[in-house]
């Protein structure tokens, strides 16, 4: 939480406290606080999200049920399929809900939508994400550079993505991410307790983002357990084993001795589920179904091989013309590239090599991994905002990836009001950070190759107002309206966001050609297409300069070692 203002370079006289919880906050700070918690508030009667019935159920699951059957319960179709410290969490949200009204803990009052249920959620989604904003101001007071800093934090706490995924659609990702990057300050500064500290708050979402684990490990024990002349620290390595037992016990504990592990499992992992989910997030995957559809067109295939192509939701993806995936592939995929971002780290155990690393490793379980929602975007985009303000090359990276990442979930909101929201708070956004970050890092082309680089990724930026008017007249050139084309999709599948719904077969719509029915989904098709375009390539852009160039420049985040 800062202003979104810079003051130029130099750093601030504020005092720098010793204590995790210093309340030396600016003016400026608090402003920034006061006026996104009145939007929010504002929010309050806003469209929502299926996701809004599935935390209250899990709210009545914590809260009327034992332990034991946390995991097992099916009274709705919402069932509990996040990790054991969310659902402790869950537990704690249960507590004041039963005393503000007990019909919100009732496990068979299924989509209870009273305003006391709606005001609750809300603000503890509010509440909770003070853990983002209190992380962001340790960002600020142990930073280099401040005034930048602060630039980078005002981003990150007012980011469009936690507006329209949280506070519109319902989750609570500033929760989820404040804890990350709690995670991350901690880890920054290698010492025994930080250490301890960092695990456990790291391993508080270690299942939700598991495959950014190994970053974790290979860092603290290559700067914590390992001396720089090799030497392995058998106490450091002691007290890091110890608190990673200690964090597995607490979590998986009850679990085991209710030898409930494999149910467990089988909820936080669903690989029955297709490769794709149903409106395709823009991964590395979209672009080969994608590529797919293209090739039917030209392919002659029976009609068993048409009827196979990837429809949806919770089927498996199948491919007409491509090679089948599986979900042994995407690992394969994922941990190879995983191991190129491990070894770079292992050999330059820095904090900006670890969050480089950390960044890189969010980004390819997002492009490579199975099943993966659109929401999962935010894994990219929340850690690739603490390098945005290092050097031009980090910045423009931030800026393709971030406007692919927001644009991308613009699909979650379809109803008029909100989508205004979000398109104009989206746009205001971009702007205040792009500005002053934009006067500090900019460095001209240093030969023709770079020119025309710089040209392209400006055309491809350029693009996304032509898609997205594209997508809001594409449904009225279709002769219905936005609003009635997402009723439609919601009333005829199910789905676990409002507008996501399963693919029509394939076979339908080489038979109807252009038909209205047929022709649907291509707005959502453009969307995951288009962005996936760019968030492929800012990821190879952020691994060419983690590679390539960072042991040769040195930027601020390179002073904190």
């Amino acid at each position: 939480m800062a202003s979104i203002r810079s003051s130029g370079s130099t750093t601030s006289t504020l005092p720098v406290s010793n204590s995790w919880l210093s309340w030396d906050i600016l003016p400026s700070e608090w402003d920034i606080l006061w006026l996104s918690t009145a939007l929010k508030l504002l929010l309050f009667p806003s469209y929502r999200s299926t996701d809004f019935e599935v935390h209250r159920n899990w709210l009545a699951i914590t809260h009327t049920l034992p332990i034991s059957k946390w995991y097992y319960d099916t009274t709705s179709e919402w069932t509990l399929d996040y990790p054991p410290f969310f659902a402790y969490f869950e537990k704690l949200l249960s507590i004041p809900a039963f005393l503000i009204d007990p019909r919100i803990v009732d496990l068979n009052n299924l989509n209870y939508d009273e305003w006391s249920v709606i005001a609750y959620q809300r603000t503890t989604v509010i509440l909770t994400e003070l853990v983002l904003g209190i992380a962001l101001l340790k960002f600020i007071r142990g930073s280099i550079e401040q005034p930048i800093q602060r630039i980078v934090s005002a981003s990150i706490f007012l980011h469009p993505g936690f507006l329209i995924v949280d506070h519109i659609h319902f989750q609570y990702n500033g929760f989820m991410y404040g804890i990350l990057l709690w995670s991350i300050l901690m880890a920054r500064n290698v010492s025994s307790l930080q250490i301890k500290r960092s695990l456990i708050i790291f391993f508080h979402i270690s299942l939700t983002f598991s495959l950014i684990k190994p970053a974790y490990f290979v860092y603290l024990l290559r700067s914590f357990c390992i001396s720089p002349t090799g030497q392995v620290d058998i106490k450091n390595f002691l007290s890091l084993a110890n608190a990673v037992i200690a964090v597995f016990v607490v979590s998986l504990g009850p679990f085991a001795l209710m030898g409930q592990i494999p149910q467990l499992l089988s909820r936080l992992f669903p690989f029955t589920r297709g490769l794709n989910h149903a409106y395709w997030a823009p991964n590395f995957w979209a672009l080969v179904t994608a590529a797919d559809r293209v090739l039917l067109k030209y392919v002659q295939l029976t009609e068993s091989g048409i009827a196979s192509s990837s429809r949806g939701l919770v089927g498996d993806t199948v491919f007409a013309v491509l090679p089948n995936v599986k979900p042994i592939h995407t690992f394969i995929i994922t941990v190879a590239f995983q191991l190129i971002w491990l070894v770079k780290l292992w050999r330059n155990p820095t904090y900006k090599s670890f969050l480089t690393a950390l960044t890189l490793s969010g980004w390819t379980s997002f492009l490579f991994g199975w099943h993966v929602h659109e929401k999962a975007v935010l894994l990219v985009l929340i850690p690739l905002s603490l390098l945005a303000a290092e050097r031009h090359a980090y910045f423009r990276t931030f800026v393709l990836a971030s406007v692919a990442g927001i644009f991308s979930l613009f699909p979650l909101i379809f109803t008029p009001t909100e989508s205004i929201i979000k398109v104009v708070y989206s746009t205001i956004w971009i702007a205040a950070v792009y500005i002053p970050l934009s006067r500090r890092v900019y460095e001209y082309p240093k030969s023709i190759a770079y020119v025309i680089m710089d040209t392209l990724e400006k055309l491809y930026l350029s693009g996304f107002p032509l898609l997205l008017l594209f997508v809001s007249a594409f449904p009225l050139l279709q002769g219905q309206s936005s609003v009635s084309s997402a009723s439609t999709t919601v009333e005829s599948c199910v789905s676990v966001d409002a507008f996501s719904c399963p693919e029509p077969q394939l076979g339908a719509i080489a038979q109807s050609g252009t038909g209205a029915s047929a022709m649907q989904f291509l707005p959502l098709m453009a969307t995951s297409i288009y962005c996936a375009i760019g968030l492929v390539w800012s990821f190879m852009r952020l691994g060419f300069i983690y590679l390539h160039e960072e042991t040769t420049y040195q930027g601020q985040l390179s002073e904190i070692k």
